[in-house]
C-alpha cells in the first residue's frame, strides 16, 4: 500500500468518524431558500457551465472526490473521498485507480457502480454518444487514454502521459457521476444522482425545488428536509427577499453588500475572490479585430481600476488569465501584472498610446471605428459594458451594447456571432490545465475566439508535464503574460463575491476562491 493509498483512508476514516459522531445540536428538518438568480438552460451539468445550473443541481450528485465541503478554499490540499474510498497512481504515474464505495445507490434505487463512472468518462471524453447537446469538459481530458472497469468496486483511468493536476479535475463541482442507465434528455430534466438531495419538481422561470434523499450513503446526512430556489432575475428583488427573510442564503454583487449590512444587521458575510473573472472578447477573425494594433488599443484604453470602483465597489482585483494571489496559486501578482501593458497606473498615457495605435490602423477623430459590444443581459455584464464603450469612446471608437438572454448567450459565444463583447468567465478549479486547455486550446469548444497558436499549445503541454511544482509555476506565469501581452482575451478584474446567510443557517461555508465549489449543501442545518 502506497504513500497516497495510506493518506487517502486515513482522510476517510476521519470523514467517517465525523459524520458517525455528528455535533451536539445539529437539527434535523426545515427548507433552506436561496434564490437562483436565472432560469438554468437544463440540469445537466455536464452539458452546461453557469452556477444558475451548478447552484441548483450540485446538490442531486456525488464526485468521486471533492474538495472539503468544511474549508473555505477549495485546493489541492483539501480533497477528501466521496464516491471514491481511496485512490491510487501507478509507478509510472500514467494510471489512476479508484476504489469505490459499495452500497450506493442511485435516486431510482439502481445501484452505483464503477460502469457507471465509466459510462459518465466515455462520454465526456466523447468515446460514448450519451445523447448530451453540448461536451462541456471534453478538453480537460485529451490525455485519457481510456477508462478500465477493474471490477464493480475499481476503475482505472489510463493516460496517455504523465499529468499532475489529473486528479484535481475530478475535484469540480462539474465532476459529477450520472448513471448509465438514463438518457441525457432525462438528465437536462429532471436529472438522477446519488447525492443528498433529490429533484422535487422544476417549475421552468419559478421554482426549483429539491427534496432530501432518504437512502443518502453518508450517515447522518442531509440535515434538510429540502431545498427551494425560487427564480428572482432582478438583483433588487433578490435582495427585498433576502432582506424580509423570504430567503436564508444570498449571493449580492459587492455594490449590495453594504446595504445588505444595513438592512439585515444580524446578516453572516464572508466575501471571497470568485474564480469569475470579466473578459474583453475580441473576434480576431473579424477585420478590423485582425489587426493587432486594434486589438491592443482596445486593451489600453481599460480603466481597469474604474471597474473594480463602480462594478466591484473596491472588492474586485486585478488579475490574468489565472487567479492572483493569495487565494490563487499560479496567477500574477499586482506588481507583476503592472509590468503588462493595459495594467500600469498611467490612464491618460495609455490611451495615448491607444489613440497613436488606432491612427495607424486608419481611424481617427473623423472616422472612428464603428462597433456592436455583445454581452449577456444581466446586471453585472451589462454595468460593465456601459463603461468600457465609454472608455473605448476616449479612443476614436463610437460603440453600442447588444445584449442576449442567457439561454442565447452561450451560443452566441460558441458561434462567435460577435465582433466585441463583454463576458464573466467562471472557472471550475484553480489549476492551469483547466484554464489552458479549455479556453485556448485550438480544439476546444470553449475557445471563445478560435484562438490557436501552436508554439502556445506546446507550452501548455510542457506546463501540464511538469512535476516540479516550483518549475510549472515560472512556466505557467510566462505563459499566462504571454497571452495577456497577445491581447487574447483581456482580463478585466477579478470578482469579488459576497457570500451572506441569516443566523439560523449552520454548517455552511463558502468556498473563498471557487464560486462553484461547497454547494452541495448536505452539511448545513437550520437552527430554529
Amino acid at each position: 500500500m502506497n504513500r497516497t493509498h495510506i493518506l487517502a483512508r486515513a482522510i476517510a476514516l476521519v470523514a467517517m468518524l465525523s459524520l458517525a459522531s455528528a455535533a451536539i445540536g445539529q437539527k434535523y428538518g426545515g427548507i433552506l431558500k436561496r434564490a437562483n438568480e436565472e432560469n438554468p438552460p437544463s440540469a445537466s451539468l455536464h452539458e452546461e457551465g453557469s452556477n444558475i445550473v451548478s447552484t441548483p443541481f450540485v446538490p442531486v450528485f456525488n464526485n468521486l472526490i471533492e474538495f472539503d465541503q468544511t474549508k473555505n478554499l477549495s485546493r489541492p490540499d483539501a480533497i477528501v473521498p466521496d464516491l471514491a474510498t481511496s485512490w491510487t497512481w501507478s509507478a509510472d504515474n500514467k494510471t489512476l485507480t479508484f476504489k469505490l464505495r459499495r452500497g450506493v445507490q442511485f435516486h431510482d434505487g439502481k445501484p452505483f457502480s464503477a460502469a457507471d463512472v465509466k459510462c459518465t468518462w466515455d462520454a465526456i471524453s466523447g468515446k460514448r454518444d450519451a445523447g448530451w447537446r453540448r461536451n462541456t469538459r471534453k478538453s480537460w481530458y485529451v490525455n485519457l487514454q481510456e477508462v478500465v472497469v477493474d471490477a464493480d468496486d475499481q476503475v482505472s483511468f489510463r493516460l496517455n502521459r504523465p499529468q499532475p493536476s489529473f486528479l484535481h479535475f475530478f475535484a469540480a463541482a462539474w465532476s459529477v457521476v450520472y448513471p448509465c442507465h438514463v438518457d441525457g434528455k432525462t438528465m437536462r430534466q429532471r436529472p438522477i444522482g446519488t447525492g443528498p438531495f433529490m429533484v422535487k419538481s422544476i417549475e421552468p422561470g419559478k421554482m426549483i425545488r429539491l427534496v432530501k434523499n432518504p437512502n443518502y450513503f453518508k450517515p447522518g446526512r442531509p440535515y434538510l428536509d429540502g431545498i427551494d430556489m425560487p427564480i428572482i432575475s432582478s438583483p433588487s428583488t433578490r435582495l427585498l427577499a433576502f432582506v424580509a427573510g423570504e430567503t436564508d442564503i444570498y449571493t449580492p454583487s459587492a455594490t449590495l453588500l453594504a446595504e445588505v449590512k444595513r438592512k439585515v444587521p444580524d446578516a453572516q458575510c464572508d466575501v471571497g475572490l470568485s474564480y469569475a473573472y470579466t473578459q474583453l472578447l475580441i473576434n480576431r477573425s473579424m477585420a478590423p479585430f485582425s489587426d493587432v494594433r486594434v486589438r491592443r488599443a482596445l486593451a489600453l484604453a481599460i480603466d481597469r481600476e474604474a471597474v473594480i470602483r463602480v462594478k466591484g465597489a473596491g472588492l474586485d482585483r486585478l488579475g490574468g488569465e489565472l487567479m492572483p494571489p493569495p487565494e490563487g496559486t499560479w496567477g500574477l501578482d499586482k506588481a507583476e501584472l503592472a509590468a503588462i501593458p493595459g495594467y500600469g497606473p498611467d490612464l491618460e498615457q495609455r490611451r495615448e498610446e491607444a489613440r497613436k495605435l488606432m491612427r495607424e490602423a486608419g481611424y481617427g477623430p473623423d472616422k472612428p471605428l464603428t462597433l456592436v459590444l455583445s454581452t449577456r443581459d444581466v446586471p453585472r455584464y451589462r454595468d460593465v459594458s456601459i463603461l468600457i464603450l465609454d472608455n473605448l469612446s476616449k479612443i476614436y471608437v463610437k460603440g453600442e451594447m447588444k445584449t442576449y438572454d442567457t439561454s442565447l448567450w452561450t451560443t452566441v459565444v460558441q458561434k462567435k456571432n460577435y465582433s466585441v463583447g463583454v463576458r464573466s468567465r467562471g472557472q471550475p478549479i484553480d489549476d492551469p490545465d483547466v484554464s489552458f486547455y479549455e479556453s485556448f486550446s485550438c480544439t476546444s469548444t470553449r475557445n471563445a475566439d478560435g484562438y490557436c497558436n501552436k508554439d502556445m499549445e506546446a507550452l501548455f503541454e510542457q506546463q501540464s508535464t511538469t512535476v516540479d511544482p516550483v518549475a510549472r509555476k515560472k512556466l505557467v506565469q510566462d505563459i499566462d503574460r504571454k497571452l495577456q501581452l497577445d491581447i487574447v482575451r483581456p482580463t478585466i478584474t477579478f470578482a469579488a463575491l459576497p457570500y451572506c446567510r441569516r443566523p439560523h443557517v449552520k454548517g455552511y461555508v463558502p468556498s473563498l476562491n471557487n464560486q462553484y465549489s461547497n454547494l452541495r449543501m448536505e452539511n448545513v442545518w437550520l437552527d430554529r
